[in-house]
């Protein structure tokens, strides 16, 4: 669903690919092996091409990583069948692909276009699952009880076929309409299952609008999107596959979990306290997952909850292990052990998760190639994920400037999410009181400076807006 969506001028966003560092187009070599697997396409034992899958990815995306297709069980319950592009298939250990791979570490998503993981030929082409064509997949076969508890995993490699490529704006549309397609006729009520048992087990989403610029003629939209029910259900079975994966893993005694420390009680205590005071209802024996769920977060008091619970989710990094179990295996967000293993054409580590995963389900040793990757995904992961948040942040800073910059002096409707928190309950000597406030109209947010009322809409006033160094400011008005 779009919020608002405002026209920004043209935009040059050269500069924020120069400033990070992000590589251009792929060494010769590289590139040349990315052709040959394309040319090649690998076989496989397994046929699944009967089964219906479809993808549900936003509109015009080309790097299809799942496939699913979703069934009652003769038995009762219900089987998720989710097909994975298999990149592993496509890339030769120890070669140049694998290399520039590592270099690159995921894909960066820039208005301008991406910096893929992969050569186009591979992630937009032969290892992507683009309807109507057979492709190498992962499939993971995961069957539900009707309480939506997992009672049995199976994963193969296998050859699919998409029979029909979706996107959420559409599937929420005909989810309202009540005419969803066969293959996700039952999204609905396994996501919602799935959400339920994650809010009590203690799980925690954060529903933010996304913020994003698109390209609009020879301009630039500004748009800020809240989330639609079927996106969330769609991310209730990755969710579930990442769950599945993660449990082979730590029965295996190797793998890589993406793990998060559970919230703090201290931070727990601190929501609570903000939650009064923004008109948050939080019943005793309910977890914040649960009061999140509740909430609207298109209202602004809501909204600044949500961002402050955003202080939850802090500490999240890969963790590989091989032998020893982590002290520490969960996931706070999740609240279960939790694995990527969804997205091979963006992220470099599902590669090898996915790999560890099929060997120790099969009964075989994990390969070498995987095994020796994994206590060195950590570190690259990190780095990348990095780049990809200054990305994202860079792009959107650029185009709320450019699209302020005439604009100073300007008075404007905002609601303000957040307000500088003093260390030790003490002003800073010498820096103004403020805090974070998001726009109405355009959907902008940005700091500003004043004595601030959280959760309350007031006027502000533009005083900075500057392309050069991507910075916005406000006042109160």
């Amino acid at each position: 669903m779009v919020i608002r969506r405002v026209l920004a001028p043209r935009i040059d966003f050269g500069a924020l690919r120069r400033e990070l560092d992000l590589p251009g187009s792929f060494p010769a070599a590289a590139q040349r092996e990315a052709d040959a697997a394309a040319a090649d396409p690998p076989r496989s034992a397994v046929d699944r091409t009967d089964v219906p899958f479809v993808t549900i990815d936003p509109a015009g995306s080309r790097d299809l990583d799942q496939a699913m297709h979703l069934a009652r069980r003769a038995g009762g319950g219900f089987r998720v069948t989710y097909a994975i592009a298999d990149v592993a298939a496509h890339v030769r250990p120890g070669g140049a692909l694998e290399e520039e791979t590592w270099r690159r570490g995921q894909t960066i998503y820039l208005p301008d276009g991406t910096v893929p993981l992969h050569p186009g030929t591979l992630s937009e082409g032969a290892a992507s699952l683009l309807p109507d064509v057979d492709r190498a997949a992962v499939v993971w076969t995961i069957d539900l009880d009707g309480d939506g508890a997992t009672i049995a995993v199976h994963v193969e490699r296998a050859l699919v076929r998409s029979r029909a490529q979706l996107d959420y704006a559409g599937v929420q549309a005909d989810a309202d309409a009540g005419r969803l397609p066969e293959p996700i006729a039952l999204l609905p009520d396994i996501g919602a299952l799935l959400t339920a048992r994650g809010l009590r087990r203690g799980a925690v989403n954060l529903p933010l609008p996304e913020q994003d610029v698109e390209p609009d003629g020879d301009g630039w939209r500004l748009v800020l999107r809240g989330p639609v029910p079927l996106e969330e259900h769609n991310a209730q079975i990755s969710l579930l596959t990442g769950m599945a994966a993660a449990d082979i893993m730590l029965a295996g005694r190797v793998g890589l979990l993406r793990t998060m420390p559970a919230p703090k009680p201290e931070a727990v205590e601190r929501l609570r306290a903000a939650a009064a005071p923004l008109g948050v209802p939080w019943p005793d024996g309910v977890g914040p997952g649960e009061v999140i769920a509740g909430l609207d977060p298109t209202q602004p008091r809501a909204a600044a909850f949500i961002d402050q619970a955003a202080e939850l989710m802090r500490g999240a990094a890969y963790t590989a292990f091989d032998g020893t179990l982590p002290e520490q295996p969960e996931h706070g967000g999740v609240a279960a052990a939790y694995a990527h293993v969804t997205a091979p054409l963006r992220r470099l580590a599902d590669r090898y998760a996915t790999e560890v995963c099929l060997a120790l389900h099969d009964g075989r040793e994990v390969p070498d190639w995987a095994r020796s990757a994994l206590p060195k995904l950590p570190e690259v992961t990190a780095a990348t994920d990095r780049t990809a948040s200054a990305a994202t942040r860079g792009a959107i800073e650029l185009a709320e400037a450019v699209l302020l910059e005439h604009r100073v002096g300007e008075t404007f409707d905002a609601a303000v999410l957040d307000v500088d928190a003093p260390p030790n309950g003490r002003s800073r000597p010498g820096r103004p009181p403020g805090g974070t406030v998001a726009l109405d109209d355009p959907p902008v947010r940005a700091r500003c400076v004043g004595e601030l009322p959280l959760g309350e809409r007031i006027r502000v006033r533009l005083v900075t807006a500057d392309p050069t160094t991507r910075t916005v400011a406000f006042e109160r008005a």
